[in-house]
């Protein structure tokens, strides 16, 4: 399918499809900027495509007792009680940033960092390991000239599941302590978990955000997690 897209939009330095499960968007904008960094090309197009047989996802992640029973999508509320699987498919345009100013192209945002993690063997196929996280929450900040204090808002994967989103506020709440309040927002509590395009929805609601000067908040939140409590962390 990739190969077909750049056939079709004269993309010459052809393309490739990666998967790294619900990261595979955020992944494939990684490697078009390293693509840009080096000048193997000067256009990127990067995001995904999430169209999976119901059956098998209902039956995949049912195994994996994360679906939600009460059919809700509630990241970061005490209540949450699993992910609801949701399809689409979202894409991005990157250039480097002085070939977009040049060119006259409406930028939406500029890409700082990136900071990748691979675990290893854990605890469980859907249980986040919170120091990979914050390995590479770290990493990005190193790479961007940015501070966590200087952050006003954090886009969370945060899936509707206890133990996902327990350990993304414990990896959020590390790096940002001793800070100002930060803002925390997560996408699927509008449109469910849209699995290999979650992380390219999000950065897409941040930059839709960021056009229009607000602070979206989570739907439904009337009762937020317990972790949250003591952290610089406000949902």
């Amino acid at each position: 399918p990739a190969n077909l897209l750049c056939e079709s939009l004269q993309l010459t330095r052809g393309g490739f499809m990666v998967d790294a499960a619900c990261a595979s968007s955020l992944y494939a904008i990684k490697f078009a900027c390293d693509w840009l960094a080096s000048g193997r090309a000067d256009v990127m197009v990067a995001g995904g495509v999430s169209r999976v047989h119901g059956l098998a996802i209902h039956a995949g992640f049912t195994t994996l007792q994360a679906l939600s029973p009460s059919g809700r999508s509630r990241p970061l509320h005490a209540q949450a009680d699993g992910l609801v699987p949701s399809e689409g498919a979202a894409v991005i345009v990157l250039k480097r940033l002085e070939d977009a100013q040049r060119d006259g192209s409406r930028i939406l945002g500029v890409i700082r960092g990136v900071g990748l993690a691979n675990d290893g063997r854990g605890s469980g196929l859907l249980v986040p390991s919170a120091a990979g996280q914050v390995r590479a929450m770290e990493a990005a900040y190193r790479g961007s000239g940015l501070r966590p204090a200087e952050i006003e808002l954090i886009e969370c994967h945060a899936t509707g599941t206890g133990v996902g989103d327990a350990t993304e506020i414990q990896s959020c709440a590390q790096v940002f302590a001793g800070g100002p309040r930060v803002a925390l927002g997560s996408l699927k509590a509008n449109i469910g978990h849209l699995l290999p395009v979650a992380g390219v929805a999000g950065l897409i609601k941040v930059l839709k955000a960021m056009e229009h000067g607000v602070r979206p908040a989570i739907l439904h939140l009337d009762e937020v997690n317990p972790a949250l409590a003591g952290t610089s962390l406000v949902p």
